[in-house]
């Protein structure tokens, strides 16, 4: 049989020392919107073929939605372009501004109009090229001012360890 408890006086936990007030952990800092933010680090290789197949995406997506606007073609490039630049690795930083106009080229191969044939289509490449020059240039020029940022805050960062490891040194 079991026994049933029968309802008495609540039981209170013993009035010993309670836990101080320095022990007790503060509430976690919220995460800045920032930090959840992807931040992958690419090759070289890796910025290129990142950068190549968005474009050419993008390219295919601008073909079918807007019947093949250079003008949103270039709009979408620019956001890529600072991607490439901010998502390359550091020792990798140079590749970001040479890749990126390649893969503007290759984004074009959708959008580009042309005739029947290898011909055409190649005329109507190097066409898209010449009259969406401005977005080509603009984007590669964003492009390469993140990595000139980039790169000029590495070299103060390593020039601030070198002088911080030659001021803890001790002399001798």
């Amino acid at each position: 049989m079991r026994a049933v408890r029968q309802p008495g006086p609540q039981r209170r936990p013993p009035a010993g020392p309670q836990r101080p007030q320095a022990l007790r952990r503060p509430a976690p800092a919220p995460v800045p919107a920032a930090a959840r933010l992807p931040n992958p680090r690419l090759t070289g290789l890796g910025s290129g073929l990142f950068c190549a197949l968005v474009m050419f995406l993008l390219g295919g997506l601008c073909a079918v939605l807007f019947g093949a606007s250079l003008t949103a073609y270039g709009v979408l490039y620019l956001p890529v372009c600072v991607l490439t630049a901010v998502w390359v690795r550091r020792g990798d930083l140079m590749t970001a501004p040479v890749v990126v106009p390649i893969a503007f080229a290759v984004g074009l191969l959708p959008v580009a109009d042309g005739d029947v044939g290898t011909g055409g289509k190649l005329m109507g490449l190097v066409t898209a090229l010449a009259t969406q020059a401005g977005w080509l240039y603009g984007g590669t020029l964003v492009a390469g001012l993140i990595v000139i940022v980039r790169r000029v805050r590495l070299m103060q960062r390593r020039r601030a360890a070198m002088r911080a490891a030659a001021g803890a040194r001790p002399p001798g």
